[in-house]
């Protein structure tokens, strides 16, 4: 212990360094537990549009949606997101609901929007779009 101390003392910067990381990991494996927003991998993603008809949201750009996107998929647009505007998704409210983003970052603070509206179940497909084309799923073009 008491060379940690003497390593702290002679290395300030770098001790510092070590903590913050040390405290962002903590931070990013503590969010992600505690968020009500679940990440679902391409199996689980498959699993719930299958057996509990989940509603995919997509969330890209119209032009990245219109190159392909999961079959049955709902197109949520940039001002819709800006807004909380899910008056297009009213009907869905009690349904799973799968949001959809590139590579499974973006997809977080809608979803968390979707949470605050009232929707009962809304996950995150995990690696978003590129995940879903990487495992050789099905898209609709």
């Amino acid at each position: 212990m008491e060379q940690y101390i003497e390593f702290a003392s002679n290395h300030p910067v770098l001790s510092i360094g070590w903590v913050s990381i040390v405290l962002m990991i903590a931070y990013s494996f503590l969010g992600s537990a505690l968020s009500k927003v679940k990440e679902l991998s391409t199996h689980e993603a498959t699993l719930l549009i299958n057996k509990n008809d989940a509603v995919v949201v997509d969330i890209r750009q119209s032009n990245e949606f219109k190159k392909g996107h999961i079959l049955g998929a709902k197109l949520l647009g940039q001002e819709q997101q800006n807004k909380a505007d899910f008056a297009t998704l009213e009907k869905s409210k009690e349904k799973p609901i799968i949001v959809v983003c590139a590579m499974g970052m973006t997809g977080k603070r809608t979803a968390n929007q979707m949470l605050k509206a009232g929707f009962s179940q809304v996950s995150i497909l995990k690696g978003g779009m590129n995940s879903w084309l990487s495992a050789g799923l099905p898209v609709s073009k």
